[in-house]
């Protein structure tokens, strides 16, 4: 598998994006829902990243910079095809690696409450990131989780292979 920063004119990676988007919408009323657009991703301070295996997408990721020490996992999606097969594991630790290059301390991310959410957060879980408070521009939602994890922690590692599962 190959990690590249994207441009998001692939028609595979917006149709990725596309379900994810709509997948995401089906799960949470529309004022809950935060995962943003092909347009948004396109942002300034966003950078993204699509997993290929082969000539096939594997996933995609996005880590927006909220400020000069902190950065948000903004969009983590596995293709349906490539499930259980690391590529969230695989992009997250990439997301960690370049949220460090960055100089940022701390890495936060939003997903869902409902159960739809579980391999996400067991994931997120399993890479040191923990429960928080709204950050950012975010509020209290009863469809929302909040997680952050410290970046300068000295002995990082990914998890086995074994235990990956999908991210949203």
């Amino acid at each position: 598998m190959k990690i590249l920063q994207d441009d998001l004119t692939r028609a595979d990676t917006l149709a990725l994006i596309r379900a994810h988007v709509t997948e995401l919408a089906g799960h949470s009323p529309e004022e809950s829902c935060h995962a943003l657009d092909i347009e948004a991703l396109r942002g300034a301070g966003i950078t993204f990243w699509s997993v290929w295996e082969g000539n096939t997408i594997a996933g995609c990721g996005a880590l927006k910079a909220l400020d000069e020490t902190h950065g948000e996992i903004k969009l983590m999606r596995t293709a349906d095809t490539h499930l259980r097969r690391g590529v969230a594991a695989k992009l997250l630790e990439h997301i960690i690696k370049e949220a460090r290059s960055r100089g940022y301390e701390r890495l936060s991310l939003e997903t869902g409450t409902p159960a739809a959410f579980a391999p996400a957060q067991r994931l997120y879980e399993r890479f040191g990131f923990e429960t928080c408070p709204p950050f950012g521009d975010y509020r209290e939602d009863p469809y929302s989780l909040f997680m952050t994890r410290r970046l300068n922690e000295p002995s990082y590692s990914a998890p086995p292979k074994s235990s990956c599962r999908q991210a949203s």
